[in-house]
């Protein structure tokens, strides 16, 4: 639909009422009204350990009264470092419940990325597992830590953390603006940045996704759905630790992708619901393993963090007999935007390949990048995207916030997108240069700093270069220094040691110069070019 001489796109369903309460006051009212307190809410995969929603409800309390006996009071930020656990969701409610902010951080990254996000979080707790703690040891963090499991010296054991009264939780006052999560995400461009979502962000995306009087995720009441997705990422955050507590369905958690121990959750756990990533719904579709498996209580998979290809969703959807649907969102939106609406409480045929229709209480419109007006249906231009779940702002950066959120609060994506006469958006191309390996943001001005450190670079760029699997690769392009020598190996050992495996160069080749313009811009589109001229493609 559209509005005056602009045209802006809204649902077609009818908005709903954003509750003004903070999230932990949002799930305890979702689980008085659905749940069945001795039914299951968390299922650890691996091993079968289980969580009832009474047992959730104490042991949240349980850890909001252990953090404040250790001086974790409202508005302090606390890390979880850890893969997907029941107890890092319990962990994450707990924390939220005092009104403590949450920075979430990739279990994967080393000592670098992690000691920069506690630098700029300001965290002063952590929750990680002991697997992780020389790394955090190699940071040189000295902040309490609770760890998972196993606790050696010098740490708080997750089990100790819990044995504090219940009763002695603090009553605090949490107001729905206050911040809630301090994701980290690298936005359209540049380095990772914290994002601040707020207690009404993430309650309203809640109400838009799955809790509104018409969801566009629509749970059934003996749905099980599966916890694959990293927590720590702000797709695993709200879809799998808070939206089944509104509906009060069980989730299975997996602490690693393994197509076949997925299967035989799938199987064992009778999970009828999945949100998932591209390269996974590729394995679902392609992989023989599958005819092995009874998946017969699957009925739908959303897909999200990357775009999915026509061809692949409609190939899973037959191999599966499921009805597979498509979001889109950013962390910098808590983070659901659109979404298909095939798997809705009144469900309608979509097209394939397309990124959703806009969400309830949500406006898109699609804008012009060099003139900044607003176009009509069928014609490219930046989506942006404008409601409650947009982010307070990135923590401490003003610039930077106002070149994602203009005046009048509309959040640009940097995606290029057009929307037909049914109100499809279909995400076709990116303004913004960051790469996305397997739904990973891969930013290149970070790979660039690092490898320009080296004696041997005089100069670097990065792009990301179009793979089946993981939807891009990161790939080098580096200008060595006068009288020095360096291989491909070297380069991609170099930044192997640096940074998480998804960041990795996966291709390097060497240039007498890096194409820049006048002011010094990197000119990616003439490496894409080049790259793709070899491979006989008109695109990349």
């Amino acid at each position: 639909m559209t509005t005056s001489e602009e045209f802006i796109f809204r649902s077609a369903l009818p908005d709903a009422d954003i509750p003004n309460v903070s999230l932990p006051e949002y799930i305890n009212t979702c689980i008085a009204r659905h749940a069945d307190l001795d039914a299951a809410a968390y299922i650890d995969g691996p091993t079968g350990r289980t969580y009832t929603y009474k047992q959730l409800t104490e042991l949240v309390r349980r850890v909001a009264a252990g953090l404040t006996e250790r001086g974790i009071v409202q508005r302090d930020v606390v890390m979880i470092l850890a893969p997907n656990l029941p107890e890092y969701a319990i962990a994450f409610l707990g924390i939220a419940s005092i009104g403590a902010v949450i920075t979430t951080c990739n279990p994967m990254y080393g000592a670098m990325e992690i000691g920069k996000q506690l630098d700029d979080s300001k965290a002063k707790l952590i929750f990680t597992i002991e697997a992780l703690l020389p790394t955090l040891e190699k940071a040189g963090v000295t902040l309490p830590v609770v760890c998972f499991g196993s606790a050696p010296g010098g740490t708080i054991p997750f089990e100790e953390l819990i044995k504090a009264d219940p009763w002695k939780a603090p009553t605090v006052f949490i107001h729905p603006e206050d911040t809630l999560a301090l994701p980290y995400s690298s936005g359209t461009t540049g380095v990772a940045k914290g994002v601040e979502l707020t207690h009404r962000n993430l309650v309203a995306n809640l109400v838009q996704s799955v809790g509104g009087p018409v969801p566009v995720m629509h749970f059934q009441p003996h749905d099980v759905t599966l916890g694959l997705l990293p927590f720590f990422h702000i797709y695993g955050m709200t879809t799998l630790i808070l939206s089944p507590l509104v509906k009060c369905i069980p989730l299975v958690v997996m602490p690693k992708f393994d197509l076949v121990e997925m299967l035989e959750l799938i199987q064992k756990y009778k999970i009828s619901f999945a949100n998932l990533v591209p390269p996974v719904i590729l394995a679902l579709a392609k992989h023989p393993v599958i005819d092995k498996y009874d998946l017969s209580s699957m009925r739908g998979i959303m897909s999200g963090a990357a775009p999915l290809g026509k061809e692949l969703q409609q190939a899973a959807a037959k191999r599966l007999n499921v009805t597979v649907a498509q979001g889109y969102g950013m962390t910098e939106s808590s983070p659901i935007t659109l979404v298909t609406r095939n798997v809705s409480a009144r469900p309608m045929e979509c097209t394939p390949g397309s990124a959703g229709s806009v969400v309830i209480n949500t406006e898109a419109k699609i804008r012009d990048p060099e003139t900044g007006k607003s176009l009509p249906p069928n014609q490219r231009g930046e989506l942006c995207i404008r409601g409650p779940q947009v982010m307070k702002g990135y923590l401490n950066k003003p610039e930077e916030t106002a070149a994602t959120i203009d005046k009048d609060g509309w959040l640009l994506t940097g995606d290029i997108a057009f929307i037909n006469e049914r109100g499809e958006i279909f995400v076709v191309d990116r303004v913004k240069e960051l790469i996305k390996y397997k739904g990973f943001q891969v930013p290149p001005a970070e790979l660039e700093a690092l490898l320009v450190d080296h004696p041997a670079i005089v100069d670097a760029a990065v792009i990301g270069i179009p793979d089946e699997e993981a939807g891009e690769l990161p790939m080098g392009f580096i200008q060595v220094a006068e009288g020095k020598t360096i291989t491909e190996d070297d380069v991609k050992e170099y930044v192997a040691k640096l940074v998480v495996h998804y960041k990795k160069l996966r291709a390097v080749e060497f240039v007498e110069k890096v194409p820049k313009t006048a002011s010094g811009k990197i000119l990616r589109k003439e490496l894409r070019a080049m790259v793709a001229a070899r491979s006989g493609k008109s695109k990349l």
